[in-house]
């Protein structure tokens, strides 16, 4: 997946600026009263590793790593009630000497997990990962923290409206009932199960580490989740990376409504691609082609759901495919969607298909009972967050709006979600009104968080530099897109804690 690099770097003078400075406010130590046992706890290191078909723990264990569960309370405001459990993983500086701290790290979601996270991300980092412990951390309800189940028999909370006013109605039946089950499982937890409890989780974890203050890296939503912390938290951040940056004043249910152009160009962009390869996949000749093998898989699904093994692929979940596919526009990422949809043009003619590797793992995570423990509690996180009752009619609204323009990714875009029929948030969304230093990271052709949400988290925090990869169709640059340039960059200021003297742009390819 490394397989470009930095051709072109848009340097300025070496002047840069230094991060963290100033002193650390009184209210970072661990608090007096009731949240004091949380934060002065005894972390309990063991072996990743839960049993022998456990392949993250082992991974964990053979790279040095060791893992621990941290108790925190369900609700702050009630810090003598009810308790969950975080799980996080530690690989140790190696260079001691040198050490500059903790880095927390996040691999997005909302509900991803990153316990697994330390190993790759050193191989990433190089010599500058000798500098830190590198902290991964399952959020609350996630992974191997205390878990979430609403019992759903699929594993999304995102899917396509389809391609009528009938298709629309079935999203709306399918978000409600969502949102039934999770009320129905878990209403007694699901009010927490929020990103600001994860911040204040985050907090707890930099305490029991002995930590003044913590680095951070997160990818996508990661970015958000490390923007409320360092809202709530004020002086308690080092060195901080976003790398997909979210806007948290655009931060909402409708998260993927910005994405709506960029996914569309995106498929537009593999079509081209996947046209000059036709001898391979038999798509079409001509991007037009491409698209229109697209067009008519998917209007085979609507007509009835396309069997995929066995998986059956209706018109509210067969987008998703292409809509994962098109996060990166690495060939080998390019080569996985044009292998699937290969085989969905096949099955669209009602053959007999063998799905491949790729396609099995998204078909199994989207739509069945296995995805629903992470499903669940992404529904939960982002609805605990920023849950409000739009009206259902607002959402076929949006997707008739931008279906011209936009004929594959407004249906999945714009459409309803469970969040229309989860109850209010007992906290308002955090609102990130700080200053602070971070390098950010974000492709121009992001398909996730866009690069106009990279732009005005700039723009607001002034003291902070972007690095921009123009051209590219990458979801997260850093370490997975082999981007010297951006690697380079990052490193850099990882290992130094000092900022770059103006925003740099790092070429695609």
């Amino acid at each position: 997946m490394r397989i470009t690099s930095c051709l072109r770097v848009v340097v300025a003078a070496a002047a840069t600026l230094a991060v963290g400075a100033g002193a650390l406010p009184a209210a970072a130590s661990s608090p007096a009263g009731p949240l004091t046992r949380y934060y002065d706890q005894d972390v309990r290191w063991h072996d990743c590793a839960l049993g022998p078909d456990d392949t993250i723990g082992r991974e964990l264990d053979a790279a040095g790593a060791r893992c621990a569960d941290l108790t925190v309370p369900l609700d702050y405001s009630d810090p003598g009630g009810r308790t969950i459990t975080v799980a996080i993983s530690r690989l140790r500086a190696t260079d001691p000497a040198h050490r500059v701290g903790a880095m927390l790290l996040n691999n997005g979601g909302p509900g991803g997990p990153s316990l697994e996270m330390p190993p790759r991300m050193a191989k990433f980092m190089g010599k500058a990962a000798g500098k830190f412990d590198l902290i991964g951390m399952d959020p609350r309800f996630v992974g191997r923290s205390t878990p979430l189940d609403c019992g759903w028999d699929v594993g999304s909370t995102v899917f396509s409206a389809g391609r009528d006013r009938t298709g629309f109605e079935r999203s709306i039946a399918r978000g409600r009932d969502l949102a039934e089950r999770c009320r129905r499982t878990n209403a007694d937890v699901l009010p927490y199960v929020t990103t600001r409890n994860t911040a204040r989780d985050m907090d707890v974890v930099r305490a029991a580490l002995g930590e003044k203050r913590i680095s951070y890296f997160g990818y996508s939503y990661g970015s958000y989740l490390g923007e409320v912390f360092t809202e709530l938290f004020p002086g308690r951040t080092d060195r901080m990376v976003f790398d997909g940056v979210i806007d948290p004043a655009r931060y909402s249910q409708a998260l993927l409504e910005d994405s709506t152009a960029a996914n569309e160009r995106a498929l537009r962009d593999w079509a081209v691609w996947a046209s000059a390869r036709h001898g391979t996949y038999g798509l079409g000749r001509t991007p037009k082609a491409v698209l229109a093998s697209v067009d008519r898989i998917e209007e085979a699904a609507a007509e009835k759901p396309l069997r995929v093994g066995r998986f059956r692929l209706d018109e509210h979940f067969l987008p998703i495919v292409f809509f994962g596919g098109l996060g990166s526009d690495l060939d080998a990422a390019r080569a996985d969607l044009a292998t699937a949809a290969r085989t969905l043009a096949r099955a669209a003619d009602r053959e007999r298909v063998k799905p491949s590797r790729w396609l099995t793992e998204m078909l199994t995570a989207m739509t069945t009972k296995a995805g629903s423990h992470q499903g669940s509690a992404q529904a939960a996180i982002l609805c605990g967050d920023v849950a409000t009752r739009r009206g259902t009619e607002s959402y076929w609204r949006a997707i008739q709006a931008d279906r011209g323009r936009a004929p594959f990714a407004s249906p999945l875009t714009h459409n309803i979600t469970a969040c229309e029929f989860w109850d209010r948030p007992v906290e308002a969304p955090t609102v990130v009104d700080n200053d602070v230093p971070a390098l950010l990271v974000n492709a121009t052709g992001d398909t996730r968080t866009t690069y106009s949400g990279a732009r005005q988290v700039r723009e607001r925090w002034t003291r902070s530099r972007l690095v921009t990869v123009p051209g590219a169709n990458q979801h997260g640059v850093y370490g997975d897109y082999g981007n010297a340039c951006v690697d380079g960059r990052v490193n850099a200021y990882l290992a130094t804690g000092k900022l770059p003297a103006r925003d740099l742009t790092c070429d695609a390819k």
